[in-house]
């Protein structure tokens, strides 16, 4: 896969959610841990797997499980943040990490449905 933005930036946020995870571990924080791991990694595993998309309506499904999964990831970092269970100023910088993600898969996709739809009105 050529290197592509979403992809690095997803990539590094995983890497950095990692980190979060195994600091959260050893504060016996199991459970957040765990759903933040699969979320916060799951990103760049679908945008990966769109990389490779059977067809534009695969790789928009792709990005949009992404999407979600970045919503969620969101989700879980601001409950980290509210209940000061690590450090607010590394939460804050994830949550604007993912929020960029955020922004550009929703843009990647628009883009896509709007690329799928065209090509569906020219045949």
């Amino acid at each position: 896969m050529g290197k592509n933005v979403v992809y690095e930036k997803s990539f590094s946020f995983s890497l950095q959610v990692i980190k979060l995870c195994n600091n959260l571990r050893e504060n016996h924080e199991y459970i957040i841990s765990d759903q933040l791991l699969k979320c916060g990694t799951s990103i760049g595993a679908n945008i990966s797997e769109g990389a490779y998309a059977q067809s534009k309506k695969d790789f928009i499904n792709k990005l949009s499980i992404a999407l979600k999964e970045s919503s969620e990831t969101e989700y879980w970092l601001r409950l980290i943040k509210e209940a000061i269970i690590v450090d607010t100023k590394l939460i804050n910088e994830l949550i604007e990490q993912v929020q960029e993600i955020i922004k550009l898969l929703i843009a990647i996709i628009n883009k896509a449905k709007t690329n799928l739809q065209q090509e569906v009105i020219s045949n």
